[in-house]
């Protein structure tokens, strides 16, 4: 039977603004209703399979677990990479895992952070590359190209395998545009789509023969894990003396076993904001609008609008993203170099490409609404049962007032309740605690004064998520 690898990690900085260090593109709504992780958690729900496996780095793991619960899923096992080290040794802690029960189980890789349209058609495509995964071949999949890709890796095909697939005959590098069209123009080249299916033993075979100090620092990190709350937590310094590498450079062009099954289902990897706009709905004029948007004499955009009005009048072929912090404007064809941008706000130390005004938190969210030289003010929202750290601060006093629900308050020895319309006053380096004991969100508004307000300034005493 399958079991799903669901790969979590990435920064999707070339969708910045949206997407951010805290809160990248596979935490997003950008294809569907649900998040690309969750869209692609749901892509596999009629499929028959064991429970899956998502990979994901440290910061990342409580928006994991509560899109996984969203879904209702409760058998997920959640492994916590606390450095990236790249797609080979990352698959490779899913199949020792798996492996430990059943080694000849099949795995089948997938990006949190992809588009397929044709459920129906992706689910052919797995069997028939199951078939293949079965008799010991490494199987990728192949996009059937529908233009000349400057953007993604090619593979070329080489000899049939029955009617499943074919030999992988070569792995090719992200080409220039005339050596893409030629591609298109010969046939039987495919675009690289970075999902895969074998079987666990196959892999871990084919990994140690080529990169076995890969194997042994995963083996390490995986004896010496612990388990926290949903999470798996690895052997931090084991799985940093890891080599990092991709499965394709590591594994997939240095077997004979590689092969690839053709996909045809509408994919994408939503790469670029160029990209997103080429798989969304448009309107006569070519533009692909979200939020409170109002055009005039405007053609081929892409227009998000995340927190108020935006108006475009005579433009044409531009991006324009607006968030509660931040506003990109970039012409269509040059949108993959948004990443400079994201380069220069990380060489400044500027919180844009770190994280959004709203943070979220496993207790719920905060909005950073303003802030001077003394002052911050923020807009908390609480779950139903959540609860905040037990912690204090050296350098902030915190006045709250209840908009909304109801808030337990700690403060020192002394708990009382805090309903709305009501305030009350966090003296500096005193112990507190805030907890949503009812059934609806508490919302309340928190003035933090004082010489420093970074989030660093918390001494946590008790927490019921780990984080001490």
């Amino acid at each position: 039977m399958i079991t799903p690898v669901i790969m979590a990690g990435g920064s999707g900085s070339r969708l910045w603004p949206l997407s951010r260090q805290l809160r990248p593109k596979q935490f997003l709504p950008l294809t569907g209703e649900g998040s690309m992780l969750q869209e692609t958690l749901k892509r596999i729900a009629s499929l028959e399979h064991r429970s899956p496996i998502l990979i994901c780095n440290e910061e990342h793991r409580f928006l994991v677990a509560e899109q996984v619960r969203q879904l209702g899923i409760a058998d997920a096992r959640i492994l916590l990479e606390p450095e990236g080290r790249n797609t080979a040794p990352a698959i490779a802690l899913a199949a020792l895992q798996v492996s430990e029960n059943d080694p000849e189980a099949l795995l089948l890789v997938l990006a949190a952070d992809h588009l397929i349209r044709d459920v129906a058609q992706f689910h052919e495509s797995v069997d028939s590359a199951r078939e293949l995964a079965e008799q010991g071949q490494l199987v990728t999949f192949g996009v059937v190209p529908t233009h000349a890709e400057t953007g993604y890796g090619y593979i070329q095909r080489g000899v049939a395998m029955g009617d499943c697939g074919f030999q992988v005959q070569r792995f090719f590098e992200k080409p220039d545009r005339a050596t893409a069209e030629d591609y298109l123009a010969t046939g039987g080249f495919y675009w690289n789509s970075g999902m895969f299916l074998f079987s666990a033993k196959r892999y871990l075979e084919e990994l140690e023969r080529f990169e076995p100090d890969m194997v042994g620092a995963c083996r390490a990190a995986l004896s010496g894990a612990s388990e926290d709350l949903d999470f798996t937590r690895l052997d931090a310094e084991a799985f940093k003396a890891c080599p990092a590498d991709s499965i394709d450079f590591a594994v997939m062009e240095r077997t004979n076993c590689a092969s690839v099954v053709p996909l045809d289902a509408g994919w994408s990897d939503i790469g670029s904001w160029s990209a997103l706009w080429e798989v969304s709905q448009r309107d006569v004029q070519g533009n692909a609008c979200s939020g409170d948007v109002m055009l005039h004499d405007s053609h081929s955009l892409l227009v998000h609008a995340d927190h108020r009005l935006v108006a475009t009048v005579g433009v044409k072929d531009l991006v324009v993203v607006e968030t509660k912090d931040a506003v990109l404007v970039a012409h269509k064809d040059r949108v993959q170099e948004v990443k400079q941008i994201v380069e220069r706000l990380k060489a400044e130390g500027r919180n844009e490409q770190v994280s959004h005004r709203e943070v979220y938190r496993p207790w719920g969210v905060y909005d950073s609404i303003d802030s001077g030289n003394r002052y911050q003010v923020k807009c908390i929202t609480v779950k139903p049962g959540a609860k905040l750290s037990v912690q204090m601060h050296h350098h902030r006093a915190e006045h709250w007032v209840v908009v909304s629900g109801t808030a337990k308050v700690t403060i020192g020895e002394t708990t009382h309740i805090v309903s709305e319309n009501e305030s009350t006053y966090i003296p500096i380096g005193q112990i507190h605690a805030l907890e949503n004991p009812g059934k609806i969100p508490l919302e309340l508004i928190e003035v933090q004064s004082g010489s420093y307000l970074g989030e660093d300034d918390i001494v946590r005493f008790n927490d019921r998520y780990g984080r001490c």
